[in-house]
């Protein structure tokens, strides 16, 4: 497998075009209390029917045929219905702070360019009916059912519907799911994110149904939370850009990060179908882990990624959805 190690140099802040769409300039800002609040919403099939037994759970499985995962769409600037960053990106009010990863019950299979903490998300979008794909994380919680990705890839933003169909594959590869497939349960993304499409607040959190008597968190490992750290970090990104191997295997790329207007930022020149992948303080090569800092959100001309910044906001959201089961 090819490798991606890219080292972010001193770079001017660029305009950026979202892995999600621009809208319109007239939106008006959201209070920073109202956007940094939460909304969950119970996970739903493409025909509105609630995902609420693991029969149904089921069903979604059996709806991502290897053919439907190849086809989706990657999540591109003209796909998402993302609005600009219409509101003031939070700032830390307390210390920094972390929570536990967790190894995987089982056998370890992680590799130097790949781990099992990471993987696809599969779903489909209402507004237009078409499968997408974009990336996402393993989360510790105290449910162990946890999956962590932009806020794009769970809701359409900007008063738009929440995503349908929405599944997480761990470690995906070329068609194949060691660890299988884990449907959501229960959704959860910010209200700035929901209501105005602010890539302030381009995060999400995800309630996945257990395979059989198996766990997430159990299966794969999950990574720990950090939040009101600096901006200037060295980070590990973990992902599926569709610009590289068609979005078919997980890529990675590691780099100091930078402050852009709030955002962390880092060249990795990831594109569509990344959005969602982890953005990992201190990760481990031995073990696959470390601790989600950020999240795939947007890339611009010059090929600069950036993440909405985990304050105090992002801690909030994973107590809210961290023991829901």
């Amino acid at each position: 497998m090819r490798l991606l190690r890219h080292v972010l140099l001193s770079l001017p802040t660029a305009a950026v075009v979202a892995l999600a769409t621009v809208g319109p300039a007239s939106a008006q800002p959201v209070p920073a209390q109202d956007a940094g609040s939460t909304t969950a919403s119970r996970a739903l099939t493409d025909d509105g029917a609630r995902i609420d037994t693991h029969r149904a759970a089921e069903d979604v499985e059996e709806y991502w045929t290897p053919e439907r995962m190849r086809d989706a769409i990657p999540l591109t600037p003209d796909d998402s219905g993302a609005g600009r960053s219409s509101g003031t990106a939070e700032q830390p009010s307390g210390p920094p702070g972390s929570t536990p990863a967790a190894p995987p019950s089982g056998e370890v299979r992680t590799k130097i360019t790949e781990t099992s903490v990471a993987g696809k998300v599969f779903f489909t979008k209402p507004s237009d009916g078409k499968d997408y794909v974009c990336s996402a994380s393993a989360l510790n919680s105290d449910s162990k059912q946890m999956a962590i990705t932009a806020g794009h890839c769970v809701h359409e933003g900007n008063g738009g519907d929440w995503m349908e169909n929405w599944a997480y594959v761990p470690q995906y590869r070329n068609g194949d799911k060691p660890y299988g497939t884990f449907v959501a349960k229960q959704l959860r993304a910010f209200n700035g994110w929901i209501d105005d499409g602010d890539l302030n607040w381009d995060v999400a959190m995800v309630t996945t149904w257990p395979q059989g008597s198996d766990k997430l968190v159990d299966r794969t490992g999950g990574n720990g939370l950090s939040w009101n750290y600096s901006r200037e970090q060295d980070i590990t990104i973990n992902g599926y850009p569709g610009n590289k191997d068609n979005g078919e295997v997980q890529w990675y790329c590691e780099g100091r990060t930078s402050d852009s207007d709030g955002k962390l930022a880092l060249g990795c020149d990831f594109g569509g179908g990344s959005s969602g992948g982890p953005w990992m303080r201190v990760f481990d090569q031995s073990s696959g882990l470390g601790q989600t800092n950020g999240v795939m959100s947007t890339i611009d001309s010059a090929g600069v990624n950036r993440s909405s910044y985990f304050g105090d906001s992002v801690k909030q959201m994973f107590d809210d959805q961290g023991s829901a089961t």
